[in-house]
């Protein structure tokens, strides 16, 4: 059974465990995913869910009477990830925890804080995860749609790096973003992108009026264009490395558009598992040093190469 952030937030009977999946639902992504909840151990060393992407798209044609179809079969890849465990810990000197307000505040300060961080490292493997390079990633957008029909490169930098480029470029920039969503095999739910490049998608679609912005009941700002959901994809955790590059010294990046779907873009994590775990300070047993600690279980797939896309060569600096 599939299960989001919202239906782990009711499964879980720990306060805290809730104030932690509410920072993971701040990441539109993230709070818009499903995970299939079905991975089990496998001979207890590892969590791997297997599932084929395909390939090649199916054909249809007509024919004509006592004639015969010409056969072709959807090809698709088998493909295995294992899934992956991430999060961080904190200490707390039980002499600083001396009253109970300040102990409650404390953790909750410092697991938010923690949370905040494994958005960030899941963000980051979604666009640059790389289990050839890092043994605790999964494989990333990038890694997986590099080389496939789906990288959409222009054979010119569209240069939208400062207000006249904007004035100038936006018309080609709108072409190029359309065509890339195009080779979605659907509509794209999101489209992922660094803070800059959010500063001028918006420029862009100031005077084409191609943006709704909604506020939820916190206030938080979400931009739309058509069916898709914009998110900044922020920094790498414990920097300010966005985790979409500009390119030095080209100034170039990169926009990524997926759509959300059991047999498109998801996530995946173990079975009966509530993807967000929280440990808590012990604060009655022996050691003046306590430890508490976040942490998250998961991975995402990419079912079809047709359910993602990545527009190369923006000059945005």
């Amino acid at each position: 059974m599939p299960i989001t952030l919202a239906e782990a937030k009711n499964r879980s009977q720990d306060k805290l465990t809730d104030v932690v999946i509410d920072e993971f639902k701040t990441s539109p992504l993230l709070n818009d995913m499903e995970f299939d909840n079905t991975v089990k151990p496998q001979g207890g060393k590892s969590l791997t869910y297997s599932y084929n992407r395909i390939t090649t798209q199916p054909t249809a044609a007509g024919r004509a009477i006592n004639g015969e179809y010409t056969a072709q079969e959807t090809k698709t890849s088998k493909v295995s990830v294992d899934l992956k465990v991430m999060g961080g810990s904190y200490e707390i000197d039980r002499v600083l925890a001396a009253n109970e307000n300040q102990v409650v505040e404390e953790v909750e300060f410092q697991s938010k804080q923690k949370s905040k961080a494994t958005v960030a490292e899941f963000h980051n493997q979604v666009i640059n995860g790389d289990s050839g390079v890092r043994s605790t990633d999964f494989d990333g957008l990038n890694k997986i749609l590099t080389g496939t029909s789906n990288e959409v490169t222009p054979a010119a930098a569209i240069d939208l790096s400062d207000a006249d480029k904007i004035k100038a470029n936006g018309s080609a920039f709108r072409f190029m973003l359309r065509k890339a969503l195009g080779k979605l095999d659907g509509n794209a739910t999101h489209i992922l992108m660094n803070n800059d490049m959010y500063a001028a998608f918006q420029s862009v679609f100031d005077e084409a009026h191609g943006l709704v912005i909604t506020r939820d009941e916190a206030g938080n700002e979400t931009a739309k264009f058509g069916t898709a959901k914009l998110v900044i994809m922020g920094s790498k955790p414990g920097g300010n490395t966005p985790i979409i590059e500009t390119k030095s010294p080209t100034g170039e990046t990169s926009i990524y558009a997926v759509r959300l779907a059991k047999d498109g873009f998801h996530g995946v994590s173990p079975e009966g598992d509530t993807l967000i775990k929280t440990y808590t300070p012990d604060f009655t047993a022996p050691g003046a040093v306590k430890k508490g600690e976040v942490e998250f279980v998961g991975a995402a797939v990419l079912k079809s190469t047709k359910a993602a896309v990545v527009l190369r060569k923006i000059k945005i600096a």
